[in-house]
């Protein structure tokens, strides 16, 4: 047993530093996504509106998807989390052999499900008939993609949790670089470099999403090997891989909760997605790139929340309640402070951004107004990011769970359902604002009440 060297201090300035330490890393990889997401955008935008609101119909449940995905990882990043901060190096490593196994079989079924629902779900979602066929292909090569996701997201997350930050923030970079790459080749006809013209393959939408899938399969592979046959902690996988009750037991206590909350937020999006359809070809659009424009914002959030989720996970595995409950406030804090900066940035460049993002002035004009809406949210929308970070690191996913879907379903769909008809793309966004600081503040209270100290998973 090797004993826990992560971040062992009790001192609030040696405490901010090691936030700020492994948020770094998590930030940069967070900004590369949303460098990357603008990029896609503005390739498909370059292609017209119609383009833009045929990804955008699915998106929701492409969400739904890559959540769980997400809540996976989080059954088994956690307990390796645990594992380590405890000094069980190799209990760590039966969990990684676990989620290897798991991962093949979940992601191949999750690609099943997907591909058999992917030509009537544009229909189901109510989209015009003329991006159906193009939201069609999209999401059934994004289906199909899903194991080397859930490989990415599942490895990229043991490895954040053992305290390597820098090996997947670095291949998520890469991940946005090939990205761009594949998307180049696979959307249009040629590309133009000075006098030299590449060949193009012309798919168009259906291009971006083979461009992303492809990306996702090289970074997946790499994650793998970067768990099995690099990291310090985690390799020397030798011993057995039989399923493991108490493992996966561990795992579905933490994951089916998190995957619960996954898919009442994603129905939730869809509903919303229902809500924002009968408004027209422009207002999806808008839509879909307001909540890619967005990202700018959140996505610090993200990492910040991932190195909560490392801090809080390996304090209370070496039994730090104190520790943990300090690292929790403060990362919930130094989110606040990031989002509400970046808030006031993406309100001033809202014109730019969608400049940027599409040529159509119509659509240009209505996200602009609409992600001003949002700006207002995004210091309460960082508190629920990051906290639920800090409780995911103690296992607690079934009340934030909760909370989110009376949210959600409480506040959000309800509002937007009364609003879009009487202010149309504007109330659906006003109702989205005013959810995200409902629960910001439900999040906040549960952070201060302290149970989920408690609720260490292994």
């Amino acid at each position: 047993m090797s004993a826990p060297t992560l971040f062992a201090t009790d001192t609030l300035r040696g405490q901010l530093q090691a936030v700020i330490r492994l948020s770094i890393p998590a930030v940069l990889s967070q900004i590369s996504a949303t460098a990357m997401q603008y990029i896609d955008a503005t390739m498909v935008g370059s292609l017209g509106a119609n383009a833009s609101a045929a990804i955008g119909l699915v998106s929701s449940s492409t969400w739904l998807l890559s959540g769980l995905c997400a809540a996976a990882a989080t059954g088994f990043s956690v307990q390796v989390a645990h594992r380590i901060g405890a000094g069980q190096d190799d209990r760590a490593r039966a969990v990684v052999r676990q989620a290897v196994v798991f991962s093949v079989w979940f992601g191949l079924l999750l690609a099943a499900a997907g591909a058999a629902v992917s030509r009537p779900l544009p229909v189901w979602l109510g989209g015009a008939a003329d991006i159906c066929a193009d939201a069609a292909a999209y999401f059934l090569i994004y289906a199909l993609a899903l194991p080397a996701l859930l490989v990415q997201q599942m490895f990229g997350a043991i490895l954040q949790c053992s305290g390597d930050m820098r090996t997947p923030s670095l291949l998520n970079v890469l991940m946005c670089l090939l990205d761009v790459v594949f998307n180049a080749i696979f959307i249009f006809p040629g590309l133009q470099l000075g006098p030299v013209r590449l060949p193009g393959a012309g798919m168009g939408v259906a291009g971006a999403a083979l461009g992303t899938a492809l990306a996702q399969a090289v970074v997946a592979l790499l994650m793998l090997w970067a768990v099995l046959a690099r990291s310090p902690r985690l390799r020397h996988l030798g011993g057995s891989w039989r399923p493991d009750g108490e493992c996966l037991r561990t795992a579905a206590r933490i994951a089916v909760p998190a995957a619960v909350e996954r898919v009442t937020l994603s129905a939730a999006q869809i509903a919303a997605t229902r809500i924002v359809s009968p408004l027209g070809t422009v207002a999806v659009a808008a839509n879909s790139l307001a909540v890619t424009a967005e990202s700018f914002c959140y996505m610090p959030g993200y990492g910040i929340s991932a190195a909560a989720t490392t801090l809080v996970g390996q304090s209370l595995g070496a039994g730090e309640k104190r520790r943990a409950r300090r690292f929790a406030w403060l990362s919930t804090a130094l989110g606040m402070a990031v989002m509400g900066g970046t808030a006031v940035v993406m309100f001033l460049l809202a014109p730019a951004i969608f400049t940027m993002l599409t040529p159509d002035a119509a659509v240009r004009s209505l996200g602009v107004q609409v992600l001003r809406i949002e700006a207002f949210a995004e210091p309460l929308f960082a508190a629920s990011i990051v906290a639920a970070g800090a409780l995911r690191g103690a296992g607690d996913t079934l009340a934030p769970s909760l909370m989110n879907l009376v949210s959600m379903w409480g506040v959000r769909i309800t509002l937007a359902a009364w609003l879009a008809p009487r202010w149309g793309l504007h109330g659906v966004w006003a109702a989205m604002c005013f959810e995200l600081c409902v629960r910001g503040v439900l999040f906040l209270v549960r952070l201060l009440r302290g149970r989920w100290l408690e609720k260490k998973a292994v």
